[in-house]
């Protein structure tokens, strides 16, 4: 292995711009998609909320929210913070939707990315 390689493969840096990658493109997908299509992500709110404030409605606003959270993962400022924010983001949609877990299995996977990039953030 080449010095070249071996300090990729070994830098921390490298690997929590990899996360904040990761986690950016799912926040950016769903973000667009919940704009782009809102009924198609109602499901996944609980029933409970839909008392106070439209599914519709509150699908746009996570939408933005997610966006908002992914352009602030990828300007890569106080990641501590938008890593816990991302983290609660994933850890509410696993507990609001475990009868779901046939999709949700993957926020498990993301939740612990999260979690990864609050560790290794500066």
């Amino acid at each position: 292995m080449t010095l070249a390689k071996a300090k990729l493969s070994n830098n921390p840096k490298t690997a929590r711009l990899l996360i904040q990658l990761g986690l950016v493109a799912v926040l950016v997908y769903a973000g667009v998609s919940q704009l782009r299509q809102p009924a198609d992500w109602t499901a996944y709110f609980p029933s409970f909320i839909s008392s106070s404030i439209s599914l519709i409605t509150l699908v746009k606003i996570v939408a933005v929210y997610e966006l908002l959270l992914a352009g602030w993962l990828l300007s890569g400022k106080y990641l501590k913070l938008a890593g816990l924010l991302a983290a609660l983001t994933f850890s509410g949609i696993i507990i609001f939707n475990l009868h779901q877990l046939i999709v949700t299995f993957r926020d498990i996977g993301l939740l612990f990315m999260a979690l990864a990039l609050i560790m290794l953030a500066d």
